[in-house]
């Protein structure tokens, strides 16, 4: 349950093994429509082209078997740090009735990120995992080039050196929202992208892309990208392609399926709930 709601939480998320990059991937610069360069561009220009915006909130219901197991909501707000305006993005998940008998969770993580060009500023992780719990915060130094994590259980600060288009665990989700170039997707080829998010370190994350699927759905039928980040295989999943994320093909570019084969049994989330969304949700009309 703990891995899966990390997945959630970015929906993309870091399941991933440190690979370097090969002949099938693409470099992360490639599979991102405006370089840093063009991530500078006027306001305007970046209000038009965004998939999302303050106010957005999505729900997710997970399922394990036929057991509903779980919720999560991703909240986007606006907020500042040190007085220039950021998008504040806040996290939520609880296991929910005969679930929360066997596994009790209750995690919140939140990303400041930057409205410019999406950069993490700070990242917030709480977590109570039947009784594991985690209170870290990073502070991210872009003009520095350095990044600090304190664990405020342990009372430890652990000092990282940042590099290229480094992401955290929720900030990541919406930069790839509002910079993959769709028109560039190729079925094989993976977007690679480095993460930080605890105290394991930076890491590269490897997200293969399988084409276009459509899904039913308790709105009607949704046109998706299918995802697959790549897992280690092993004690929880049982294949290194054992989890499946669908994306929306619109231009909200949300998430509305995940689904993972586990070394015991099979887990989904599918989208809930959702409001505050930027564009219009289209749906299939046959």
């Amino acid at each position: 349950m703990r891995i899966f709601l990390l997945l959630l939480f970015m929906t993309m998320s870091l399941l991933g093994f440190s690979q370097e990059p090969n002949q099938n991937d693409y470099a992360y610069n490639t599979i991102v429509k405006k370089t840093s360069k063009s991530s500078t561009s006027s306001k305007s220009d970046n209000k038009k082209e965004s998939t999302f915006k303050a106010g957005e909130w999505l729900k997710f219901r997970m399922h394990y078997g036929a057991l509903n197991a779980s919720y999560a909501t991703l909240h986007v707000k606006n907020d500042k740090i040190d007085g220039v305006p950021v998008y504040h993005v806040v996290g939520k998940g609880k296991t929910t009735g005969w679930a929360s008998l066997f596994f009790k969770v209750d995690d919140t993580y939140e990303s400041y990120f930057s409205k410019e060009d999406g950069r993490p500023l700070k990242f917030v992780r709480k977590i109570d995992e039947g009784g594991y719990k985690k209170d870290l915060e990073i502070n991210f130094d872009h003009k520095e080039k350095k990044a600090v994590l304190n664990d405020k259980k342990s009372k430890k600060k652990t000092y990282f050196e940042l590099q290229d288009s480094i992401q955290d665990l929720i900030s990541a989700f919406y930069y790839l929202r509002n910079n993959y170039d769709a028109d560039s997707l190729e079925v094989g080829k993976s977007i690679n992208m480095k993460m930080l998010y605890d105290d394991d370190g930076i890491f590269n994350f490897k997200l293969k892309y399988m084409g276009k699927e459509v899904l039913k759905t308790k709105y009607g039928k949704v046109e998706c990208h299918r995802f697959m980040p790549l897992v280690q295989s092993g004690r929880v999943f049982k294949e290194q392609e054992s989890l499946s994320l669908w994306v929306s093909t619109d231009k909200n570019r949300i998430p509305i399926r995940i689904s993972a084969d586990l070394a015991v049994g099979a887990i989904k989330a599918d989208l809930d709930g959702y409001n505050g969304l930027m564009h219009q949700f289209k749906i299939i009309v046959d």
